[in-house]
């Protein structure tokens, strides 16, 4: 069985980071669920669907094209039916999407394939919301990472500046708040730690620091 490491997590607790980063030390694959879905509403946006009409949220996502370029340490070229839209991808408009049509149930289910094609030998480092509880609940070790809404808010708030988004913390510390409420009520796989999950809380923690503690995690479970 090729394994894989799940680590789940709300929106800006740094789990993309952190995957990318243990997913390069291990050598192993990398999986950014959360950029299928961001794909899927920028798709939605364009073809002017709304991310409550699961019929043709379905079909949109049936025939996505999504393609990632490079990588390799450094964050990849996202290409979406075709447009390069990596800074796009990580705007707050792509956030919400994302949010929005992962709470249907069709969409997830159209979804769920294409993320689970990913578990590529050596394994597989996936990173999303309902990794360990839903896509791979077989993973051998699930990681909940989380920290407080005003830390995420300032750490989005960082990224989101350098890539040239006009944004405000206090709007942001809403946006997330509202988020964490719409995915953790969500009827289907909401946002929680899956059974077994070991709560990691990075609050306070630099990124090597919640990378070398999942490493150390892996050791462990090895």
């Amino acid at each position: 069985m090729i394994p894989v490491l799940a680590i789940d997590g709300p929106s800006g607790s740094g789990k993309g980071a952190v995957g990318m980063g243990v997913a390069e030390r291990l050598g192993w694959h990398y999986l950014d669920s959360g950029a299928v879905y961001r794909a899927l509403g920028l798709a939605a946006s364009w073809a002017q669907v709304a991310c409550d009409d699961e019929r043709a949220l379905r079909a949109l996502a049936a025939a996505l094209d999504l393609r990632f370029a490079g990588g390799a340490g450094a964050e990849p070229q996202v290409y979406v039916n075709g447009r390069e839209c990596s800074v796009a991808l990580r705007g707050p408009e792509a956030a919400d999407a994302a949010s929005r049509v992962a709470a249907l149930a069709g969409v997830r289910q159209a979804l769920l394939d294409r993320q689970r094609a990913a578990r590529r030998p050596p394994g597989l480092v996936a990173d999303g919301r309902d990794m360990g509880s839903h896509v791979f609940p077989d993973a051998f070790l699930k990681v909940f990472l989380t920290a407080s809404p005003e830390v995420r808010a300032e750490r989005r708030y960082y990224q989101l500046k350098a890539k040239g988004f006009g944004v405000t913390l206090p709007q942001l510390i809403q946006e997330i708040r509202e988020r964490d409420e719409r995915d953790a009520n969500r009827a289907v796989a909401p946002l929680k730690p899956a059974q077994g999950a070991i709560v990691l809380d990075s609050s306070a923690l630099g990124l090597q620091d919640v990378i070398d503690r999942v490493l150390a995690m892996v050791s462990c479970s090895a």
